[in-house]
């Protein structure tokens, strides 16, 4: 018997139908002998919509009670599931964040789990009940609900696992495991049997939206395994895990865009020691998270400094260099968000020289202009002009895939 914990996402209980399906995977899992724990997400657009609804009767209402608000929809998929459950005759029970012990910090709508205690979990499985618990949602130590932001149902599903020393964590989504590309936009993408944690952290943070980058890092903290699959095709999935066996050297497991990005060129900024720090502290401070950057050589004492940004960030990055163009003495800001990121990602990339030719062919046959360049281990990344996006995947992903 071993116990399995399963995720699935908005759009595999979008509705009834949906429900009654995911329903009938649930149960025959734990008709297998196993017990299963489940984190459920809202429903289809439920999330936006409750946005939606906030904005129409004040557009800055507060954190927590955005929080609380959007607690109920996760609420919501767990009860109708349990309903569904209840209807093929099978014990089930539905449990909140807080009733999980999800202790979470204190930052509402962008929480961090701090402990799962599970005990809760746990005595109802000793019931032989099935376990249904709403994803995204918490508790923090002034015993209010918090959020976790966005992919929080994934990341509870992982905690749990680990809390519950579960043999493994199945993530459902609407394809059925990781591939080379996005195969709605690259048919001839290749999905991967396994993947590891590191080329899978690289992908989520890179843009692939299978799996957020916050639930892949726990995994790997901790060596639990995920299996990634489809609530609709029942084929098996990928297995994202520690280390992988090839049979054959590929240097490259997928390639990933991100079109929600910004980029801020500082334009006349002193040419002296300590700019670039002053800057990006600056962005620190405002909790602005920077990605690639690109610092020009120092002309007739100035320099430029030009980085990118989640595109939600850009107002926040724009304001906090704005109110301290004095202390900084640069000339003016430039912000683009008609940009995209392109990156490929491989652990084999490492002992393997002209990955990064490779890909710069690709764009070159293309007529594709590359603005920026950033480069790790295990990845390269471009900043492209949005509109290139879906060539520039395509090409590259021809260029190395066949």
């Amino acid at each position: 018997m071993a116990l399995i914990v399963q995720k699935f996402g908005g759009s595999s209980v979008a509705d009834a139908e949906c429900i009654r399906r995911v329903a009938k995977i649930i149960t025959g899992t734990y008709k297998k002998g196993n017990q299963v724990v489940v984190v459920l997400s809202a429903q289809g657009d439920t999330t936006d919509d409750l946005l939606e609804k906030a904005a129409e009767i004040n557009p800055n209402g507060s954190k927590r009670e955005m929080d609380m608000l959007l607690n109920t929809g996760e609420q919501v998929s767990i009860a109708l599931m349990a309903m569904a459950i209840e209807a093929l005759g099978f014990p089930v029970v539905s449990l909140t964040g807080w009733q999980v012990g999800m202790e979470t910090t204190a930052a509402y709508g962008a929480a961090r789990i701090k402990k799962v205690s599970g005990t809760r979990v746990q005595e109802e499985l000793d019931q032989n009940k099935i376990v249904l618990v709403a994803g995204f949602q918490g508790i923090n130590k002034y015993g209010d609900v918090t959020t976790l932001g966005r992919g929080g149902s994934d990341t509870t599903a992982v905690a749990l696992a680990v809390a519950l020393k579960a043999d493994i964590c199945e993530i459902y989504t609407d394809v059925d495991g990781v591939y080379s590309a996005d195969p709605r936009k690259v048919p001839n993408a290749r999905k991967m049997d396994e993947i590891t944690f590191d080329e899978m952290l690289e992908l989520a943070s890179l843009g692939a939206q299978v799996l957020h980058n916050r639930s892949v890092e726990m995994a790997k903290r901790y060596n639990m395994n995920i299996e990634v699959l489809s609530s609709f095709t029942g084929a098996p999935g990928t297995i994202v895990k520690e280390a992988v066996k090839k049979v054959e050297k590929t240097y490259i497991s997928g390639v990933a865009q991100d079109k929600n990005i910004a980029r801020i060129a500082l334009v006349g900024l002193k040419d002296e020691p300590g700019m670039a720090y002053k800057v990006f502290n600056l962005l620190a401070r405002e909790k602005v998270n920077v990605d690639i950057i690109l610092q020009s050589i120092g002309r007739a004492g100035s320099k430029d400094i030009s980085f990118t940004v989640d595109k939600s960030a850009a107002d926040a990055a724009y304001r906090v260099l704005m109110d301290n163009q004095g202390a900084l003495a640069y000339d003016h800001v430039d912000i683009n968000t008609d940009v995209a990121k392109v990156s490929v990602v491989g652990g084999g990339m490492v002992d393997n020289p002209g990955v990064a030719a490779t890909m710069f062919e690709a764009l070159y046959e293309a007529h594709i202009n590359i603005r920026m360049i950033s480069t790790s281990e295990i990845k390269v990344s471009v900043l492209i002009d949005k509109e290139d996006t879906d060539r520039a995947v395509a090409a590259i992903h021809a260029k190395f895939f066949g």
